[in-house]
């Protein structure tokens, strides 16, 4: 299974390459091609030195549309529209969102769109083929960096295509100890993304370092 990462030299981008890449192939993409070269050549180095083998190649965003099986939307949500109105080619793919719309005031607080969430915008902005799950959202990108630490916590998946749901939930559990669970249709992503927010102030307020979702 091959996974493109649009966003993929962001801090988010760059954690779930090194985990994804030694088990999927992994096309990283950027604005900048010569960005997303640089950052597979750090990935393959800091695997190698742990004593891991990796696929990951470089590429621009399209390509990464372009090459990818799955593709996964791991940019700021503030980057949302103007990203995807320069992408195109998503008919048929699965395309996972792990965006959260959210701020930092004296707390963080959870700002969806209109529409309700990141993902239920983004289906709004794809072909009406393409395949949206919502996912990994509640991952932080210090924990996907953190590669001597196990990803012990559930995640939560929603969408509407249930064959892509199923095909996501493959995915994450297989990447280190994480847990997918089915969280039913995309109306449920607000759900789903303001656990982010929550899991932040929680962290914060109790002067916790690695809090996550857990069910059992």
């Amino acid at each position: 299974m091959k996974i493109g990462i649009v966003g993929g030299t962001g801090d988010i981008g760059e954690g779930m390459t090194m985990r994804l890449s030694p088990v999927f192939d992994v096309v990283v993409g950027s604005r900048e091609q010569d960005k997303a070269e640089a950052s597979c050549t750090v990935a393959r180095e800091t695997l190698k030195n742990r004593g891991q083998s990796c696929s990951v190649s470089g590429v621009s965003n399209q390509g990464a549309v372009d090459e990818g099986e799955i593709v996964i939307l791991a940019i700021p949500f503030k980057h949302v529209v103007p990203t995807l109105s320069t992408l195109h080619g998503f008919e048929d793919k699965i395309v996972i969102s792990p965006i959260n719309p959210m701020e930092k005031q004296d707390h963080f607080v959870f700002v969806p769109p209109p529409e309700g969430s990141a993902a239920l915008l983004i289906k709004k902005l794809l072909p009406k083929e393409a395949r949206l799950c919502c996912a990994f959202n509640t991952i932080a990108a210090n924990r996907w960096k953190a590669l001597d630490e196990e990803l012990v916590y559930s995640v939560p998946v929603c969408s509407d295509d249930e064959d892509a749901k199923r095909q996501v939930m493959e995915l994450v559990n297989r990447v280190s100890k994480l847990q997918a669970f089915n969280a039913g249709p995309l109306s449920v992503s607000p759900l789903i993304e303001s656990l982010t927010p929550l899991v932040l102030n929680i962290a914060r307020y109790n002067k916790m370092r690695d809090v996550g979702i857990q069910f059992r």
